[in-house]
């Protein structure tokens, strides 16, 4: 039975498509006839170097010295190398316009509201690396930001990277021992935080948080202020700390772009940290920049005249893929804030006053407004909206028939996979393709991504593990403090013995149909009752669909020599978890899924564990119930939740 799709671009879609101009240029200089997205595809991943060159020339790659080779081996994993000989830098590519159009709308959860023009964040980038010269700042020295998702976080990346050194950030509401547990393995010199930030309404004067967390780093040379919640703040607290507006007020100069090799360290980008220490990931300048403009201009058909938000925080890597859109020359903006306050519709009156056309957010965004059956259809405009991009989680194939009947019923919905690791995606949407419920559109151009059976073996039209199996641009260079890269092998290549491939960690099935990928859930969560693998998301869209459910988190416990699954529900204001409601969930998934997705237990919980990428952490949990220790449980929203799931009477028969 052929698939109905949710959404068909027009022709007019496909014809001003960036997309459709970068086949146009791949057939041009390559002398092909390609008019579909799998024939491009397949052409990407079998002429690696040619497909990177040409996406070099179509993102115009802005570099003082050329390259030699394009990479000396795709193939080599771990290691391979990337644009030898050229040279170029981070943020000069990111301010490559200069001119009075809007670069960045902030907005604040109380209705602040500030702009910065091209010209404006190009001047203040110049005094920001100016000031941090003149502190003794050099090229590979790490500068750090403990902030709110605001105007002043993106100008000091832009001037740290300015003069080759490298950024990490942390969002201003994590608790200092989480943040100590990255910045402090990287050893900055200069951090930027602010004297506080808005949540549901209420002030949280953070710069207590700071102090603690300076004192405790001996590297700093200073602390940079920034202002926001408007907190009574005593700099003293802090040794060598200076407001924002006094650390640049002696410098007004023009950026000078220190010139970079390709694979000079740009970001550190940090693991979730829910069971050990983050590893700390180190990103090329060249390998991120070449990435995100793919993902942004070609992918996502970013155009100047766009206005681009994503619902995150300095935390997240899609906050370092939002920002790349300045090199594309779109206004980004910026919110920090509860995005469900004052009200569910919150985000979407934002789409309407702002005129904001391509908006990104998370499966569990979309599912919480699912659960209180908000239709932004029916109450907004959302007139100049035409893509919606998602990630963070998988999502189920009712969340995309959602996007399309409660929230508009032509845009693109652009469902984006990949992660921190890549700074970028492995599976991503194009907008010359359908897109069908439950399916991400295909993998991402020059990703040579397969789904695995448990023996290596490519499969197709059932679970797999997602690989790729071929370098590409932005896998990290190596781990911070892994000298011998042994820490970063383990991590992603040692998972099939024989196999030289990137195994990823999610749990997928590619469609022979469509072309398209499903996202079962994390392959290091998969359940294996009797063997049998399933992915817990497939346990999720099931189980959330019911009305008394609020939430709920699937985990295997080892049991009689066997797994079984455990399955916790967070019930919704006014339900309790009886009977009858069990029942009802043991018929579901029989019915939708299988008598294997059936768990074992079902037992009420108060509260389910997120990340603060707002992800599930069964890996937690499962640890709880095995008496194993759960580490940096700052790196979760709500830590407190975790006490619950301690020596549980119902897990013991």
């Amino acid at each position: 039975m052929s698939k109905e799709p949710l959404w068909v671009p027009s022709q007019d879609v496909i014809d001003r498509a960036n997309m459709t101009a970068f086949m146009k240029s791949v057939n041009e200089k390559y002398g092909k006839n390609f008019s579909s997205y799998r024939e491009l595809y397949e052409w990407s991943v079998d002429k690696i170097a040619d497909f990177w060159a040409t996406v070099w020339d179509f993102c115009g790659i802005i570099a003082s010295s050329p390259y030699e080779e394009v990479v000396d081996d795709p193939y080599k994993l771990p290691g391979a190398k990337w644009f030898k000989g050229a040279k170029l830098n981070f943020a000069e590519n990111l301010l490559r316009y200069r001119d009075d159009r809007t670069a960045i709308i902030f907005v604040g959860e109380q209705e602040q509201r500030r702009t910065i023009t091209y010209g404006e964040l190009y001047k203040l980038v110049g005094k920001i690396a100016s000031s941090l010269r003149e502190l003794g700042v050099e090229s590979g020295d790490r500068v750090v930001g403990y902030m709110p998702n605001m105007i002043e976080t993106v100008a000091f990346m832009l001037g740290a990277t300015s003069i080759g050194a490298v950024w990490s950030s942390c969002a201003a509401d994590m608790g200092p021992e989480a943040v100590y547990d990255r910045f402090g393995q990287v050893e900055p010199k200069v951090m930027i935080t602010a004297d506080g930030y808005f949540y549901k309404g209420k002030p949280f004067n953070t710069f207590a948080n700071a102090a603690k967390l300076a004192s405790r780093i001996p590297s700093l040379k200073k602390v940079v202020v920034a202002s926001y919640s408007g907190a009574d703040i005593d700099l003293s607290q802090i040794p060598n700390a200076v407001r924002f507006e006094d650390f640049i007020a002696k410098h007004d100069v023009e950026p000078e772009f220190e010139q970079l090799p390709f694979d000079h360290p740009v970001y550190i980008m940090f693991s979730s940290g829910t069971t050990g220490k983050p590893k700390c990931m180190v990103q090329s300048a060249g390998g991120v920049l070449i990435n995100h403009l793919k993902e942004l201009k070609i992918h996502s058909d970013l155009k100047r005249d766009d206005r681009i938000f994503y619902i995150t925080t300095c935390s997240w890597m899609m906050w370092n893929w939002l920002v790349s859109s300045l090199g594309v020359g779109a206004t980004i903006i910026l919110y920090d804030g509860n995005p469900l306050y004052p009200d569910p519709y919150a985000m979407w009156n934002m789409v309407d006053r702002e005129g904001i056309t391509i908006f990104g957010l998370s499966a569990s965004y979309i599912n919480a407004l699912r659960k209180e059956n908000v239709s932004p259809m029916k109450n907004c405009d959302l007139k100049t909206l035409r893509q919606i991009s998602q990630t963070g989680s998988a999502l189920s194939a009712d969340g995309f028939r959602y996007v399309y009947s409660d929230i508009k019923s032509d845009l693109h919905f652009n469902s984006i996979s990949g992660g921190t690791d890549i700074n970028g995606c492995f599976a991503i949407g194009s907008p010359i393709q359908p897109v069908y419920a439950g399916e991400l559109q295909g993998p991402a151009l020059g990703m040579k991504v397969k789904s695995y059976d448990e023996n290596g073996n490519p499969v197709w039209d059932r679970e797999g593990e997602l690989v790729c199996e071929a370098a590409a641009p932005s896998m990290p260079l190596y781990f911070w403090n892994d000298p011998d890269g042994k820490k970063y092998r383990e991590a992603y290549f040692e998972y099939f013995p024989g196999k030289n491939v990137w195994r990823h960690g999610d749990y997928v099935i590619f469609h022979s149909d469509t072309g398209g990928i499903t996202f079962l859930g994390r392959s290091d969560s998969v359940l294996k009752p009797s063997g049998v693998r399933i992915g817990t998301a497939e346990i999720y869209n099931q189980v959330e669909n019911i009305p008394e459910v609020a939430d709920s988190l699937a985990i295997g416990q080892q049991w009689e020599g066997d797994q079984r699954v455990i399955l916790f529900v967070k019930m919704k204001e006014g339900y309790k978890l009886t009977d009858e409601v069990k029942a009802k969930i043991r018929k579901i998934l029989r019915e939708n899924a299988s008598p294997r997705h059936v768990p074992a237990k079902i037992i009420e919980a108060p509260d389910i564990p997120y990340t603060r990428n707002m992800k599930k952490v069964e890996s937690a949990v499962t640890n709880i119930i095995h008496g194993r220790p759960v580490t940096n449980l700052e790196a979760l929203v709500n830590p407190e939740c975790l006490e619950y799931f301690k020596d549980h009477p119902e897990l013991k028969s």
